[in-house]
């Protein structure tokens, strides 16, 4: 350790050129790797060192790891890392501060003008506190934690202090509730049951407005929680967040809206429509890796009942001082201790400032309409749901194909290595997703991307299209 400290910048240097190389050569890489072969592990004895050890994963592992950061890759909602988050991302490391506490260290400042200009960029009501998380599973929890101790709190008990006993089953309410606020609820106790799906608006995703004022109607003695989504998954459908916020001035229930993706709705003029009533939430979950294109292990959760927050996550311990009156990072989430995770979107935000992001939003959003279009037109497709976003939905034309073909013709897609796609299904049709979340992605990657496409289709008839 000390000998390569002692060497620390022709190290440094090494894993600079590596990433150039990488960077360099990423659009002609597979954009996934569906069969890397591993060596045995073994754990060495006496270690080589740093560079015997970077060498050593250059030579057996970079190249069975995906291009997940590259303009063609549109599986799940990923984005790539801008170049400056990257810069800040590398300097998290080289500094490693801990962020249990936002003093002793600018950083904790730093933090608070990231959530501050986050703030901005998303249209957010000054009164919200945000804090950072590791992703918008967790940023779900912080917020749904919230609402059950505000539900709990109604009925005169402290589920922080007593747990859930003596609390009548509380309700979760939702149209299309990510798999994360599933998994959520199943974390804090309320159970996967808890969660009343209610009807979707014909031939949508979003919640029926009608239907769920009859449900809080009928249950108008009951507080219950009603998760609200800023873009789903499928289709970046959104729910009428100004009915719903209307709702709250007559039934008494707990607001979280999922905008982890869709909320970048708001950089766009032409697209912050979408998002019009956010601010009436209590909750908010937004995703940086996801369209702000920071790396991963950044999201952030936003909140107008920060003294919850603390009830549910402080941490009570002697040498840290009253966490009630004066809440720290460590009182507001499940860690104690973490990575100084604001920094890459610090960096980024001040690289490129709203100008920038309105700009990848809107891009992003063109070329998945251009590509819609094309689905659109072609027989052998068909487009599932409106391309009201970043989100392409799309099957093999059932008519052309069986529809099993679907799941064989994405594998097929896949191994051809130019582009990623996910499955879904979509109103119970097994779909395909292609979300462009990149900064990256052009008109150049379109074209290939639509290549690819209708070469993988063309293998099934025999023919060129």
């Amino acid at each position: 350790m000390k000998q390569d400290q002692e060497k620390i910048k022709t190290l440094l240097m090494a894993v600079v050129d590596h990433a150039a190389n990488f960077f360099t050569n990423l659009e002609h890489r597979a954009v996934t790797n569906h069969s890397p072969s591993l060596p045995t592990p073994t754990l060495p004895e006496v270690g080589e060192g740093a560079q015997a050890t970077l060498q050593y994963f250059t030579k057996q592992f970079a190249e069975g790891l995906n291009s997940s950061v590259g303009s063609r890759y549109l599986g799940f909602v990923t984005g790539g890392s801008t170049p400056a988050s990257i810069v800040g991302d590398w300097l998290v490391s080289i500094y490693d501060q801990n962020l249990s506490h936002s003093k002793g260290s600018i950083a904790g400042t730093m933090e608070l003008a990231t959530i501050d200009m986050l703030k901005e960029l998303l249209l957010l009501s000054d009164d919200y506190r945000g804090t950072f998380v590791s992703g918008s599973t967790m940023a779900n929890f912080v917020g749904l934690a919230q609402a059950r101790e505000w539900i709990a709190q109604y009925y005169g008990k402290n589920t922080a202090l007593d747990g859930l006993y003596g609390i009548p089953p509380i309700k979760i309410v939702s149209g299309t509730p990510h798999s994360s606020i599933i998994k959520a609820t199943s974390m804090l106790g309320m159970g996967r049951n808890s969660i009343h799906t209610m009807l979707c608006l014909e031939q949508r995703e979003a919640i029926d407005i009608t239907k769920l004022q009859q449900f809080l109607e009928e249950n108008l003695h009951e507080p219950c929680i009603v998760v609200a989504n800023a873009g789903t998954v499928n289709t970046v459908d959104f729910d009428d967040l100004q009915a719903i916020g209307e709702l709250k001035k007559r039934y008494p229930f707990w607001l979280h809206i999922d905008a982890a993706f869709g909320g970048f709705a708001a950089c766009s003029p032409k697209y912050r429509h979408f998002v019009e009533g956010m601010n009436y939430a209590d909750s908010i979950t937004i995703d940086a890796h996801k369209w702000l294109n920071v790396p991963y292990d950044a999201a952030m959760q936003f909140t107008r009942h920060q003294s919850l927050q603390t009830t549910v996550f402080q941490n009570n311990a002697a040498y840290l001082g009253s966490s009630l009156k004066n809440p720290d990072f460590c009182d507001l989430t499940p860690e104690n201790s973490r990575r100084f995770r604001a920094l890459p979107a610090w960096f980024s935000l001040q690289a490129y400032g709203k100008l920038g992001y309105q700009q990848l939003i809107e891009e992003n959003v063109l070329l998945a309409q251009q590509l819609g279009q094309k689905i659109d037109d072609s027989p052998y497709f068909t487009l599932l749901a409106p391309v009201r976003l970043n989100i392409v939905c799309f099957a093999v034309n059932h008519e052309a194909l069986p529809a099993e073909m679907n799941q064989q013709f994405l594998t097929t897609l896949n191994q051809q290595g130019q582009v990623y796609m996910t499955p879904t299904v979509y109103k119970g049709t097994p779909a395909i997703r292609a979300a462009f979340s990149n900064w990256r992605t052009s008109q150049a990657d379109l074209a290939i991307i639509w290549e690819a496409l209708t070469t993988a289709i063309s293998s099934y008839f025999n023919e060129s299209i």
